[in-house]
């Protein structure tokens, strides 16, 4: 449940008010930072006011994971206990459902769990990945340096979706002005052309048709005019269980350019998971199995787990990459080269690494040009639209002249014929 919790310091008086998602008192207190010289006064919410603040409330984000783990990397890093790690990152994030996950973590570890387990209560803010390389830590002694990997992998991904959407705006702009004028269209003019192409009983083409049945639904039911906005918001809400199911992230690779962006993205995470794992001296069958843990796509989770079946039967590393580099696309035979050398070298950490950094400078490059990239895209989309639109309402208009020249030349032929003696 939520709890409202008002810390006023003893010095300057000033009272200040945050919101903690968590179930006791004790944690709200956690939750909240309370400093020594603070006092605190923690309010239940409930009922429609609970409802309406968790309406309200900032969700967590990736920018919130990233500095909750960048702290807790320098936190350990200096051999504060990891209890007092969590405390003090309460303070570093904004979201009432982090604060409350962060006291009941630290609550945890206090009774004697392990970190990744009391993680595993959370898979809202903690998914798998993030999940798998914390037990890595914890089993090679290195949470601290995996923390610290975790925040630098996030911080990365923060800035390559701001890229992202910063790209984005014009195409949705552009996406959005195109269904208002479909639906105010759909309002005013085609109901109009459709009483007058009704009057003359002229034949016309399936497009115009299905623009007046559309039209003919907005009119008598307009609610129906809300269905793209909102099943607009319920995508951009939703993706991240939508894009969890398997089929969807398979047709993903398919779409041009973003396909290849998902691609680079696993494989960034994925080689950079596995080269720290090496690098903590983890044997490598564990270490291919944590690693496809924590790969983001299907085909990355595929391709590690069989690699690891591989190195299980007796296959050394290259071979068992070479003989399932066909799940890592184009770039597959590549990544293989690439591994031979580190096995004749004895630099496996170093390759795997140098492999993830090449990825992420071509996901660089690509967000700083994904605008000239979804230019031409959203003209060919815009103009596909307008044709359509033009050639529904207007289209008819050219072959208006059947209906109405017999009628002209009937009329015509009645006033040439003599009178009747």
């Amino acid at each position: 449940m939520l709890k409202k919790v008002s810390l006023t310091n003893i010095t300057t008086r000033r009272t200040h008010h945050t919101i903690v998602d968590t179930d006791t008192d004790a944690k709200a207190l956690v939750g909240a930072g309370k400093a020594p010289n603070e006092t605190a006064r923690v309010t239940p919410i409930g009922g429609a006011d609970e409802f309406v603040q968790r309406m309200s409330e900032k969700k967590p984000s990736l920018e919130e994971r990233v500095a909750v783990f960048g702290g807790l990397a320098r936190c350990l890093e200096r051999n504060i206990s990891t209890i007092k790690s969590l405390e003090l990152q309460t303070g570093r994030v904004k979201s009432p459902r982090y604060r409350g996950v962060l006291a009941e973590l630290a609550y945890q570890i206090s009774i004697g769990e392990k970190l990744s387990d009391a993680m595993a209560r959370f898979p809202d803010v903690f998914p798998d990945d993030v999940l798998a390389l914390i037990r890595a830590g914890e089993e090679s002694g290195r949470l601290a340096s995996v923390c610290g990997q975790i925040a630098n992998t996030q911080r990365k991904t923060v800035r390559i979706l701001k890229k992202l959407k910063t790209g984005m705006i014009y195409p949705a702009i552009v996406l959005v002005m195109a269904v208002s004028v479909t639906i105010a269209m759909s309002f005013t003019l085609v109901p109009a052309i459709a009483k007058l192409y009704g009057s003359m009983h002229a034949q016309l083409p399936f497009a115009t048709i299905a623009m007046m049945k559309f039209s003919d639904v907005l009119v008598h039911q307009p609610y129906f005019a809300l269905v793209p906005f909102i099943g607009l918001g319920l995508l951009f809400k939703n993706w991240g269980k939508i894009y969890a199911q398997l089929p969807v992230q398979k047709l993903v690779l398919y779409i041009p350019t973003v396909g290849m962006i998902v691609r680079k993205s696993a494989a960034t995470v994925s080689f950079r998971a596995l080269a720290m794992l090496l690098q903590a001296n983890v044997r490598i069958s564990t270490a291919l199995e944590i690693t496809a843990q924590s790969s983001s796509h299907v085909y990355y989770r595929e391709f590690f787990m069989r690699v690891r079946d591989h190195v299980i039967d007796g296959l050394d590393l290259p071979e068992s990459f070479l003989m399932e580099s066909h799940w890592l696309g184009t770039d597959g035979r590549t990544i293989s080269a690439v591994m031979q050398i580190a096995s004749e070298t004895g630099s496996a950490n170093e390759m795997l690494d140098e492999i993830a950094s090449d990825y992420e400078d071509e996901l660089d490059t690509i967000a700083n040009q994904i605008d000239k990239i979804l230019e031409p895209i959203t003209i060919v989309c815009m103009g596909v639209m307008v044709g359509f639109l033009v050639y529904a309402i207007y289209g008819p208009i050219f072959g208006l002249s059947k209906v109405i020249l017999p009628q002209k030349k009937t009329a015509a032929a009645a006033t040439a014929r003599p009178a009747p003696r």
